[in-house]
């Protein structure tokens, strides 16, 4: 298994690229399931999950070509199957976004229950219940989900989340665009990866409208046809490289960024004491102009702090003056980190969803494990500080939603490697 090698590395310089949204390229991914003409998606990351969903819809008849460096041609012209296979979608739970796809084109939808992270319960009974109320029958069994349309086709209607869920409002979004009627989906995410996904589907021939906001209304059309989109930048890497910047008391350039997505990490890192500089495209952060101080956070659905930065961000807050608090909402398991930080010297108390992290904690290098994605980031950053070597296994998490990871942070200065164990 490869493990990342961390060293303490000094202040962090220079500029870094943004990559597209991992967030955001898997469901316009699926949406290209829609149409039988080929769809161009550039600014495509290299991922662990993209190649997990090129598998996936590759197996269900879709023919994939790189345009590119970072773009590919996604064509399905005829699904051949409507059934997903237990191996890949135990790897991904982002295979879910399939279903609303395959129900709008064909009328009929299973896979095995999706896997991934495991960071909390993430249910999909709103993805079904959306599916349901648009005149699906749904089956659940003990390992499988299945979804019918019947004879009628998908009828559009009123539609309440009973919570913002991004996944379940990108798949109900998609299956509505080719049902008859208009659907309206109420208490909606509002997330950048829902608009990326509605402009996508708007450039398709769908009609959305609302997107960004909690309701979005969706007049249903016959069919879809080619489109060519660019993924908007990576919100969570951007926050991530802020944090790298801030922990390490350094200064960092972050080109292809869109300001307005990272408002809330923005502010609380100003709130800390860190100065930064905001352009159309670009933030400067500057960690190098004095002493940083505590503050405190509570994750809550877009536009609010992200909960896939928390975890990061907790690394950073062990470093400032003083005591901070922070409150997980979105997810129920979501400080598996906390325990490997404690590891490295960090001092976090938990109770719930409430952690309390005491601040200047002296960190030292040690042997932790990266539980999740953002987990794995956490650890990199505080390795980046820390005094020694910090060795970092189960990295899989990571690549899953870091691009080139080591070799932006290597570029920046950081002592990061990779090695097969």
């Amino acid at each position: 298994m490869a493990k990342y090698i961390v060293e303490q590395s000094g202040p962090l310089k220079g500029e870094v690229q943004i990559s597209g949204a991992k967030n955001a390229v898997l469901p316009l991914m699926a949406a290209a399931l829609l149409s039988d003409e080929a769809c161009i998606i550039d600014d495509v990351p290299h991922l662990r999950d993209v190649s997990l969903m090129k598998e996936i819809l590759s197996s269900l008849g879709s023919k994939i070509e790189e345009k590119g460096e970072n773009s590919i041609s996604i064509c399905t012209e005829d699904i051949k199957t409507t059934e997903l296979e237990q191996e890949l979608v135990s790897k991904m739970r982002a295979s879910i976004l399939v279903m609303g796809p395959l129900l709008a084109r064909k009328g009929r939808a299973r896979i095995p229950l999706p896997g991934g992270c495991a960071i909390g319960a993430r249910p999909i009974e709103l993805h079904l219940k959306g599916f349901e109320i648009l005149g699906a029958v749904v089956t659940k069994g003990d390992d499988y989900v299945e979804a019918v349309s019947g004879g009628q086709g998908l009828i559009g209607d009123q539609i309440y989340l009973d919570f913002p869920s991004v996944g379940a409002t990108e798949n109900i979004m998609m299956a509505a665009v080719l049902a008859e009627g208009t659907t309206y989906i109420e208490n909606a995410a509002e997330e950048p990866e829902i608009v990326d996904l509605a402009n996508f589907l708007n450039k398709m021939g769908a009609k959305i409208k609302g997107a960004g906001t909690d309701t979005i209304r969706i007049e249903g059309v016959k069919q879809l046809h080619g489109a060519k989109h660019t993924v908007i930048p990576d919100r969570i890497e951007a926050g991530t490289f802020m944090l790298a910047a801030a922990i390490t008391r350094g200064a960092v350039h972050l080109c292809n960024v869109e300001p307005d997505h990272v408002k809330p990490i923005i502010a609380k890192l100003r709130e800390c004491g860190v100065r930064i500089d905001v352009g159309d495209e670009d933030i400067t952060i500057r960690g190098d102009l004095g002493p940083q101080m505590a503050t405190d956070i509570k994750t809550l659905p877009y536009p609010g702090f992200p909960t896939d930065i928390q975890s990061p961000f907790m690394s950073y807050l062990t470093t400032v003056e003083g005591s901070s608090t922070v409150i997980e909402t979105v997810f129920e398991n979501r400080f598996m980190h906390v325990a490997q930080l404690g590891k490295m010297g960090a001092s976090i108390e938990t109770a719930g969803n409430k952690a309390n992290i005491k601040g200047n904690s002296k960190l030292r290098g040690c042997n932790v494990i990266a539980t999740d994605l953002r987990a794995g980031a956490a650890l990199v950053l505080a390795g980046l500080v820390a005094e020694g070597k910090t060795e970092i296994s189960e990295i899989y998490h990571i690549e899953r939603g870091y691009e080139k990871f080591t070799e932006k942070f290597a570029g920046l200065g950081a002592t990061i490697t990779k090695v097969d164990d």
